[in-house]
């Protein structure tokens, strides 16, 4: 074993571990430093082997890791392309994560979801424990909670949402051996997902998943997510909801509550002047970016950081709010 495999297992095995509760989603927990403070980046559909500048992308989230302290990565899904894994021992896993995101910054654990492009291979794979033999920074589920004391994030399989994927497919092939009724899948996630908001204390409390709720990517808006989900998430309090999908940066607020809608899909291939013409208020929209770069984030007990940066790490937007402030934001 290397001494990265070797520094990356300790990690895991002091810093994380795994609490299963009735009624509950898989939680993983995450020490926040000794100041409190809780810091981590958020990448999404990356996995191109290193090509569209997937590893320049990866040498600036490096520079900015150490920067910032990180503390963990988050992946917003559509890990490896083009259609995922075809099984637990593709080369795929190493050749796009565990050879290109390198640095000693990135050796800590990656909580990752599933895009709709993870879930055109083999979707059990990347859940697999095998991945985490091979590399153990991988952490995969399906939807889960990591726990950073005063910050809780709430990771949710959002592919299963989406009703085109099983109506029209557009020749793909999905891997719904976990979903054999999608309405019963969704029914089950969306009351946990609410026990687990609802039981939470944490002073920050943040969603992540693949598709966008606000977005003028692309993809656009994702109806079901905003008539499904969106709902239980103003009900409960969450301050943020982080995805990919869109291949861009962007930062939207919402129309009639604090939540902000983060969009960080630019891990790689990036669609350049690829917008959506969709009718939008030009206040929800403070930021959007079609080109390759990644997102940081930093908690303490009275502020929240976010930060764009672009592929030669050089910051693109960098909002700043604060509970005291009451979401107010520059």
């Amino acid at each position: 074993m290397s001494a990265t495999a070797s520094l990356s297992l300790l990690l895991c095995i002091f810093t994380t571990f795994v609490v299963v509760s009735n009624g509950e989603l898989q939680r993983f927990i995450e020490p926040a430093k000794s100041d409190g403070s809780v810091s981590f980046i958020v990448i999404g559909d990356w996995g191109r082997r290193g090509s569209f500048n997937q590893s320049l992308v990866a040498y600036q989230m490096g520079k900015i890791g150490e920067k910032i302290d990180l503390d963990f990565v988050v992946s917003t899904g559509d890990n490896f392309y083009d259609n995922g894994l075809f099984s637990e021992h593709d080369p795929n896993f190493e050749q796009s994560f565990s050879n290109i995101y390198t640095a000693p910054s990135l050796q800590k654990q990656w909580y990752s979801v599933l895009g709709n492009h993870d879930y055109r291979g083999d979707a059990e794979a990347q859940l697999s424990s095998v991945l985490r033999e091979i590399d153990s920074r991988w952490i995969c589920l399906r939807s889960f909670v990591v726990d950073a004391e005063l910050v809780e994030m709430f990771f949710v399989d959002t592919t299963p949402f989406v009703k085109e994927y099983y109506t029209e497919a557009d020749g793909h092939s999905y891997d719904w051996r976990a979903v054999p009724s999608r309405n019963s899948y969704v029914k089950a996630l969306l009351r946990d997902l609410e026990v687990s908001l609802k039981s939470s204390k944490a002073r920050w409390k943040i969603v992540v998943g693949h598709h966008a709720m606000r977005s003028i990517g692309h993809h656009g808006d994702t109806k079901e997510l905003n008539e499904e989900l969106l709902p239980i998430l103003k009900e409960n309090g969450v301050d943020l909801y982080m995805n990919g999908h869109d291949h861009c940066l962007q930062h939207m607020s919402d129309e009639d509550s604090p939540i902000q809608f983060l969009t960080s899909g630019a891990g790689s291939k990036a669609w350049r002047g690829d917008i959506n013409p969709v009718t939008i208020n030009p206040k929800l929209l403070k930021f959007y970016y079609d080109g390759q770069g990644f997102m940081s984030a930093r908690f303490t007990h009275s502020d929240a950081e976010i930060v764009f940066y672009d592929v030669f790490g050089e910051i693109l937007h960098k909002w700043v709010t604060s509970k005291q402030l009451l979401h107010s934001s520059v």
